[in-house]
């Protein structure tokens, strides 16, 4: 009997196979003890560690992994609204660099040739039309953005002399040369055909200008270009559209009548075609590529739809 006692005791406890005695159950007890003794501390340690886990992984799968998703939405959200906006900053250096270019070109032809202008003959040109340098002298002169700081009564001014001009070059003042007087006529001519129609002699206003056109398209230009999204390229190009629209309409040959139907049917097409063709291309190319891809390529959807629209305009109303 005692054998059997120490054979079950020993396979919980083989330590106290010799001190088992018959009718004896104290070694047992000291088995089961050290048996519960040692088995009670990893019962403990691990419902402590399955308690501190439960505990510790409910915050990060609850507030800290909702907040880190909201504050990545809220990113993309901000960036997705940043990158579709127009990015003032660079429009406005943008458009002083392009003014601060074309009247420096314009001052530096003007200045260089001061010694050399021909005769003052209001049918006449200034610059060689013949040459690139006498053609790109006076498109340089023509879009000069000073030329819109000179007010109405300046121009009218300059008009009168233009209108004079023969008696200046015969009456000079003293100390006065014929080339300067020349030189000076010439300046009162572009002053006022800048701001004058040709044909009318109506003031053109100043963002219908040739002389506004850097200063007032120019911005226009920049967020066509920086657009990204379809709406934003769409708003611009119609905004662009009009504008040129309305400068070949001052602008225009009013030597023959124009109708208001020509000029409704010239601005349709022309804001019509435009629109057709960024709309087109802009669909054509988010189907095709990824977005962020698309997103790089719309900036290049401008320059296509305005050329085709500009084109047409200036052919329907001009004509």
């Amino acid at each position: 009997m005692s054998l059997r006692i120490g054979i079950a005791a020993s396979r919980y406890c083989p330590g106290i196979v010799r001190a088992a005695r018959p009718h004896n159950g104290t070694s047992i007890n000291k088995c089961t003890q050290r048996r519960s003794d040692a088995a009670s501390p990893s019962i403990l340690r691990f419902r402590g560690k399955s308690t501190a886990t439960t505990t510790s992984n409910a915050p990060k799968s609850t507030t800290p992994g909702g907040g880190s998703a909201a504050a990545a939405k809220e990113a993309a959200a901000s960036e997705a609204s940043s990158s579709e906006s127009v990015p003032i900053g660079t429009t406005l250096v943008a458009m002083t660099l392009a003014i601060a270019t074309v009247s420096a070109g314009a001052a530096i032809a003007e200045k260089s040739t001061a010694s050399m202008v021909p005769k003052f003959d209001p049918k006449q040109q200034r610059f060689d039309q013949s040459t690139f340098i006498g053609r790109l002298s006076k498109m340089l002169l023509g879009c000069d953005p000073s030329l819109l700081v000179y007010s109405g009564e300046e121009v009218k001014r300059c008009k009168a002399m233009v209108d004079d001009y023969e008696t200046h070059l015969q009456n000079l003042p003293e100390g006065v040369s014929e080339t300067e007087m020349s030189r000076t006529l010439w300046e009162a001519q572009r002053i006022a055909s800048a701001a004058l129609h040709p044909d009318t002699g109506d003031t053109i206003p100043r963002p219908f200008r040739m002389s506004g056109y850097v200063p007032y398209n120019g911005p226009i230009c920049v967020a066509m270009v920086a657009s990204q999204s379809t709406p934003t390229l769409l708003f611009w190009s119609w905004v662009n559209q009009s504008q040129n629209a309305l400068i070949n309409y001052y602008n225009r040959n009013a030597s023959s009548e124009m109708t208001n139907a020509t000029f409704a049917k010239s601005y349709a097409a022309a804001v019509g075609s435009a629109l057709a063709v960024a709309f087109g291309l802009a669909t054509l190319i988010q189907r095709r590529y990824s977005p962020a891809q698309a997103k790089n390529l719309l900036k290049w959807v401008a320059f296509p739809s305005a050329v085709v629209a500009s084109s047409l305009n200036c052919y329907i109303v001009r004509s």
